[in-house]
């Protein structure tokens, strides 16, 4: 199959040589993501427009490729099309009809015609004619310029005519990679997450900051937001997941400080360390989930005062957004089912928290810590490869077991997310295949048959891996990870 993919707009009104870049980014891009589904799928073009040829492989695969191509930022359409060499204008019809001729039974249409190059003909005569030619031949109920039910496109290039069969929004945004590198503060929660991706969208190169104040079930539930959100739109580029163990500070903040300011306290605590982080790793920005009066250390005022412990810039994507705004982005993209049941490990609580935080009762609060505390944290940071998180959990003695086939009555858990269960069903001939999404596992995996022998299974490995590992550190020998050829 033939995709054609039309960049993200504010792409094609750079300069020659930043577009030149940003489309180079793309397409390398793609190729690293596709690479691993089938080595022989081709990417070509440069300035207009990309080509991906998967050639002749089944539909399986072209889903899969399809997928790929929605997820990947810097891409504005994607259009599966047949390409022809250029037929005279009035056989342009017999190419299109096939493909159009069903679906326009008994709705309306428009043709659409994009044309560039030198031709004897203007794009408006192949829509016209083309547009004839299908109320003739068809069973349409007619033709409505303004709202069609169907919209019959076809591209003329050169010499080149392709029929497009689907047009899809694309993702948007800018290649991945072709902007600067970030540190993400990421706590699992809608929030962070949803500032994450739409950082990843825009071709900056995200790379993770947990600060764990919960123990080993908060560092895995956050884990797995950040690698889902890096296996679904980062993965051509390798990213760091970095953990700081902070409960030790936070003990500090609430033996030594007052009640009404440790919310605020605890941000700048948070947002220094970072700022260490950042710098030892040549970061170029900090970014949050915070929002506008969303709580009382997000106010105007206390924000300010956060982030005068950084000279770096901290970007805030959602600093305007309403929740309910940020929990839709977060349904959209596939975070909202765990990041609703992620534990949650506020840190402090005030009673009465102060929304306007002043700058000389701060320091004074702070002025009575021990920023060894800080530095020891910070000190103990571990720094992983994102695609390696599971090997915090994975310890020599609890690593899973790895089968390219079923073991005999094992069951196949299926921990892929819904949107993937459902866009494509595993099947496994021979074997007992139970759908059980992976942020449920820690919670219904124990009310499973403990005599039965379970193998997860997730797409790229990573993620059946790490839970796995983790089920086995919680007593559960039965279990495995299922990793087809």
């Amino acid at each position: 199959m033939l995709f054609v993919i039309r960049f993200f707009p504010e792409i094609t009104i750079k300069t020659r040589p930043v577009r030149q870049r940003l489309v180079r980014g793309l397409r390398r891009n793609l190729r690293t993501l596709l690479r691993r589904l089938d080595a022989g799928i081709s990417v070509k073009g440069d300035w207009d427009i990309l080509e991906v040829d998967t050639g002749d492989v089944d539909e399986a695969l072209n889903a899969q490729v399809l997928e790929v191509l929605l997820r990947t930022p810097g891409i504005g359409v994607v259009m599966p099309v047949v390409k022809y060499p250029l037929p005279a204008l009035d056989d342009i019809v017999s190419r299109v009809l096939p493909y159009y001729r069903d679906a326009l039974a008994g709705r309306t249409f428009a043709v659409r015609c994009k044309r560039q190059g030198v031709h004897d003909f203007a794009s408006i005569d192949v829509e016209r004619r083309v547009g004839a030619a299908l109320l003739r031949e068809t069973d349409a109920k007619g033709v409505d310029l303004s709202r069609p039910e169907v919209t019959v496109r076809v591209d003329v290039r050169h010499q080149d005519l392709y029929v497009v069969k689907q047009h899809l929004q694309g993702l948007g945004g800018y290649p991945m990679g072709t902007q600067e590198h970030v540190l993400s503060l990421i706590s699992g929660g809608f929030d962070s997450a949803v500032s994450s991706y739409l950082c990843m969208r825009r071709g900056l190169q995200t790379h993770f900051l947990f600060f764990n104040l919960g123990g080993k079930a908060h560092e895995l539930a956050v884990k797995e937001i950040a690698l889902y959100l890096w296996l679904k739109f980062g993965s051509s580029h390798r990213v760091k997941f970095i953990s700081i163990p902070f409960e030790r500070v936070v003990e500090e903040i609430l033996e030594k400080v007052d009640n009404s300011q440790m919310g605020v306290v605890l941000k700048r605590m948070m947002l220094r360390a970072a700022d260490q982080v950042a710098e030892e790793l040549q970061f170029n920005a900090l970014v949050t989930g915070e929002s506008v009066a969303q709580v009382a250390s997000q106010t105007m005022p206390n924000l300010s005062l956060i982030d005068q412990v950084s000279d770096r810039l901290v970007l805030r994507p959602l600093i305007v957004s309403d929740k309910q705004a940020i929990i839709d982005v977060a349904r959209e993209i596939g975070t909202e089912s765990f990041s609703a049941v992620i534990p949650e490990y506020c840190g402090v609580i005030s009673v009465k928290p102060t929304t306007h935080a002043k700058r000389a009762r701060i320091e004074a609060e702070e002025a009575r810590m021990d920023m060894r505390w800080l530095e020891a944290a910070v000190a103990d940071k571990e720094i992983q490869m994102i695609d390696r998180v599971v090997e915090v959990v994975a310890h020599r003695d609890v690593e899973p077991e790895s089968y390219s086939s079923v073991p005999n009555n094992a069951v196949v858990v299926d921990i892929r997310h819904p949107d993937e269960q459902e866009r494509q069903a595993l099947v496994v001939p021979g074997a007992e295949v139970v759908a059980l999404p992976f942020y449920q596992l820690s919670s219904r995996f124990a009310s499973l048959d403990a005599a039965r022998h379970y193998v997860l299974y997730c797409e790229h490995g990573m993620m059946s891996r790490l839970h796995a590992s983790h089920l086995k550190d919680a007593g559960h020998t039965n279990v495995g990870v299922y990793r087809p050829q």
